[in-house]
Order: C-alpha cells, then structure tokens, then sequence
C-alpha cells in the first residue's frame, strides 16, 4: 500500500509553512532517516526525515509551494516489491488534506494515520490533530471554525468559540484550544460593546492607507510570515499584557577592565585565535540570569489559572535576521560560564540569520534580553513576548559626568530599561530584580561565585 507523506508539523502552534526545497525527486529510492525535503515556518528552515523506506513514486506538492497546510499530502512513497508507476498514478486522485482521527501526538508523526508521515529533526510535540473536514460555526457577525469535538467541548465548558484562538489549520479551533482555554490560555479579549463604538479604534484599511500616496510614488512588498508573525504577539502584547517600566543606569566601569583582561587571557587555537571573546552582551545575558535566581519571584510566567514559578533562568536574546528578528534561548544560563554563553550565542546568531535554528532553541524561555548598544541607542522600551513576564532593554554604554563625594568624574554608564507584566511583577518586584540586575553588572566578580 502506498505510503502518504504529510506536511509535518515543526511546532506546537505550526499551521501552515513552505515547502522550499525537494532533496530527493520522483523516482529516488529513500531509507529511513535520509533528508527528503527543507521547509520554511515564519523563523526557520527545517529538514524533514523519512520514516520508511521505499520510492518517491508522486510528488503532489512543488517546491516553492507557499502556505501548506499541516498534515496536507506532499508527497507518495511506494513501498518496497509495490509497483511504483501505480502509486504515482493513484496519488493524482488522493485527497490534498489526509484525515488524522488521533486526538493528541507526541510528535510530528504521530499525527497521520494509518500511514507514516515525515518528521523534522528535533521538530517540537505537534499540536492535536485536525479533523479532516473543517466545521463551521456563526457567532454573530463572526464565523468561527472548529470541529465538532471543540464545539461541543466548549458548550460543555460554558466558553464562547469566537473568543478561542485556534491553532488548527486557517485557524481553524480544534480541542487542545478549548482546553487550553480553560485555563485562560489562548483567549481573545472580549470584544467591548457601546454605543459610541469600540473601545479601540479599529487600524486603516489598506486601501485607506494607499489613498493617501500618490500611485506610483512607493512598492508594496508582501508581508512573509515572519513578519506576519511579529506583527500578530506584539500587537497581542501591547493590548492583552498591562506593561510598566523600570529604567535605572549601570557603571560598568569594572566590567568593561575584567571583559578586556579576560578576553586578553584567553587560551588559543592551534591558528593562534582566541578560543572566545566575550561581549558585554555576554555579561548581561549571566547578570540577568543570576538576578532571577536571587529574585525567584518574578522568574515566572502568567496563566489564567496560576503563575508558574520557574526554577532556571532561560534567557532569550533577540537577535537581528532579514525580514525580522527572533529570540534563541541561552537555557539555564545561571549555570553557565561566561564563555559558555559567548559561544552558544555566536552559534545561535550564525544559525537565526540563517533561519536554521529548531523550534526548541526560540520557543519558550523565561525572560529577554534587548540590547541596541551596538546601534548607538542610548535607552528605549521593549514589548514583552509572552510567555515572559519581564523584558530587558540595554542601551549603549557611554562615558558621562558622574558625581562622587562631592567630585565630577567621567564613568562608563549603561542605561538599562525593565518591561514588567503588572499582571505576575508588581513595581517593588521589578525594582527589586533590576535592582539585582544592577549589582551584578557592576561588580562582575559576583558572577563568579
């Protein structure tokens, strides 16, 4: 029997991605674990392995193909002793979208049955299966799909659909979300009644916006998902996430002599090279690391339903990328040397710009570090990404007058500026860590012990 091969799922929340690039061809016989196609999410491009062994006998998906749909047929295997002419031809009736009756994977794979699927290397747990024919409910003026095991899971629950975010195919709200939802996960705002009209102004139309150009004075470029990504959370943030700030300066002084005494120390390669050179950003990413642990508090994240209260520090950084940014994660970054992070943050830089990191290395983390020194800021603000209750920002370090005993003096100064969720960090909270924060920064010798 021919063997239907499925558009993986690379990450909980992964509805839809590129298929960018066929590495086997019609014809090509393949083994279990051989790398037969790399696919594009919003933030990374992943290499799907085969499950079986067989013949490419039909590929139904081109590369290039933008937009397709998890758990849609991308390709037929035929089997070992199965004649492979009859597979290809039989694939051109098969369904685009294959059914998955489970109702929770542990993995990429699991989601198709009867037959295998592909999974991406060290891809994330899938999301719950889809049912296989999309289900639609009206809510008002709104129509909302689910399937028909999520609207009855709803109505038991007492949650209105319309209100649920769903993580199903073209947004489609399948179970996992009505639990989720149950906790207060993955819930829109309710939308706000008046008779004046909504609370929050709804944003121009595209057309409105191109009315006030002349035509033929710009280019439209298309938004990719990436930037569609983006655009979706912060917006999120900014309106669902109580934001307050905390600014406070840092004299580096002390830092910046042990950065250049230990980067001046460093042992060498057999080129001669040095085997790490720290950055300051280094220093920040193990400071703040070293802050939560000494403020446990406000390491956590918000739930509806309770505050989860993390034991390790995992610290995401923002990283520059065309089109965007993303946040690889430097996990229990308490527990790590400085050259440790130097190194693995090299390695998730290289990798994020080219859009190789795993889903694993971006997702999740329990606070951020943005830092625009290198572009001359001086301070700003930044958006939380939830699930993170706190934010970062770290300016440029520069020389200022400062006054000691009575006595101007000219010191390194770095402003640093900490987003806090009100919701899970109260102000004498966040004070208390950017406090932390700043006693570490200062005397580098405390990280050391």
């Amino acid at each position: 029997m021919p063997i239907n091969i499925l558009m993986p799922a690379l990450s909980p929340t992964m509805e839809k991605g590129n298929l960018a690039k066929w590495l086997k061809k019609e014809g090509d016989k393949v083994k279990s674990g051989d790398v037969i196609a790399e696919i594009e999410t919003d933030k990374a491009t992943m290499e799907v392995e085969a499950v079986d062994e067989g013949t490419i006998a039909k590929i139904l998906v081109p590369e290039g193909t933008q937009d397709v749909a998890v758990n849609d047929v991308i390709a037929v295997l035929a089997g070992d002793g199965e004649d492979v002419k009859a597979a290809g031809a039989g694939a051109a009736s098969a369904p685009k979208a294959a059914p998955a009756a489970a109702p929770a994977a542990a993995n990429p794979a699991a989601t198709a049955a009867p037959v295998a699927a592909p999974v991406a290397r060290a891809a994330a747990p899938a999301a719950a299966a889809p049912q296989a024919a999309p289900a639609q409910q009206t809510n008002g003026h709104a129509r909302t799909f689910s399937s028909p095991l999520a609207r009855r899971l709803a109505r038991e629950a007492g949650i209105e659909l319309a209100r649920v975010n769903g993580s199903g195919p073209h947004g489609r709200v399948i179970a996992r979300d009505v639990e989720e939802a149950k906790s207060g996960k993955g819930l829109k705002a309710p939308a706000a009644t008046s008779t004046t009209g909504p609370a929050i102004a709804p944003s121009m139309s595209d057309k409105q916006v191109l009315a006030l150009f002349e035509p033929g004075s710009y280019e439209v470029i298309p938004h990719d998902g990436m930037r569609r990504t983006i655009a979706q959370r912060l917006t999120a943030s900014v309106q669902t996430v109580p934001h307050f700030y905390l600014t406070m300066d840092c004299d580096i002084g002390k830092l910046l002599a042990a950065r250049e005494e230990i980067n001046a120390s460093a042992p060498k390669d057999k080129e001669k090279k040095p085997l790490y050179k720290l950055s300051v950003n280094d220093f920040v990413i193990k400071a703040m690391a070293i802050a939560l642990q000494r403020i446990p508090n406000a390491n956590v994240s918000w739930t509806e339903s309770g505050m989860l209260k993390h034991r390790h520090s995992d610290i995401g950084v923002a990283v520059a990328m065309p089109g965007g940014l993303i946040t690889p994660i430097i996990r229990k970054a308490e527990t790590k040397s400085l050259s440790t992070i130097s190194a693995e943050m090299k390695d998730f830089a290289a990798r994020a710009r080219a859009r190789k990191l795993k889903p694993e290395e971006y997702q999740g983390g329990t606070t951020a570090v943005s830092n625009l020194g290198m572009y001359g800021i001086k301070d700003f603000t930044a958006v939380i990404n939830p699930p993170h209750a706190t934010i970062l920002a770290v300016g440029t370090s520069e020389e200022r007058a400062v006054v000691r005993g009575g006595r101007i003096e000219a010191a390194h100064i770095m402003s640093v500026t900490l987003s806090c969720d009100h919701r899970a960090v109260d102000g004498a909270l966040g004070a208390e860590l950017i406090g932390a924060f700043k006693m570490l920064i200062e005397n580098p010798v405390m990280m050391m012990v």
